[in-house]
């Protein structure tokens, strides 16, 4: 697709006030959004009858959760997280638990692969930031230790 056609196409999305706009040309895809993301799509159910305007709902924003100060043990791999070695096991670390550098803080399931995660440091977990059978990316944050 040639630059002309994407200024018009940039000039169109402007002028009509539509949010996006996706053009399939032969193998070429193009959307242009006025937005950062794309927009997800809202379906409506249909209405059979007229209904008097619903009242407009407020938005509320709530404050992202905040995390403890303290070093931050980061997964070292992609996989599953388990705070234990089995089902029926206890878990490996609980908050307020006092670990050594070296200690098992959990396993995380890499290709079928069981990896213990050790501490990198000593002190006391306070916060653990991933639920039992979460996947996990790599450098994902998974514990708080202060």
């Amino acid at each position: 697709m040639d630059l002309r056609k994407l200024k018009k196409l940039i000039d169109l999305v402007e002028d009509s006030g539509i949010a996006e706009l996706e053009i399939t040309e032969g193998e070429e895809k193009v959307r242009i959004s006025r937005y950062g993301q794309p927009l997800q799509p809202i379906h409506y159910a249909p209405q059979h009858q007229m209904a008097a305007p619903a009242p407009v709902a407020a938005v509320v924003v709530t404050p992202e959760p905040t995390q403890p100060d303290g070093h931050e043990v980061k997964s070292p791999m992609v996989g599953t997280f388990y705070r234990a070695a089995s089902p029926e096991a206890k878990s490996f670390v609980e908050v307020g638990q006092t670990v050594a550098a070296g200690d098992t803080l959990c396993i995380i399931e890499a290709m079928k692969l069981l990896n213990e995660i050790e501490a990198d440091q000593s002190g006391v977990i306070k916060a653990i930031l991933v639920e039992n059978g979460q996947p996990v990316e790599y450098g994902e944050p998974l514990f708080i230790i202060g």
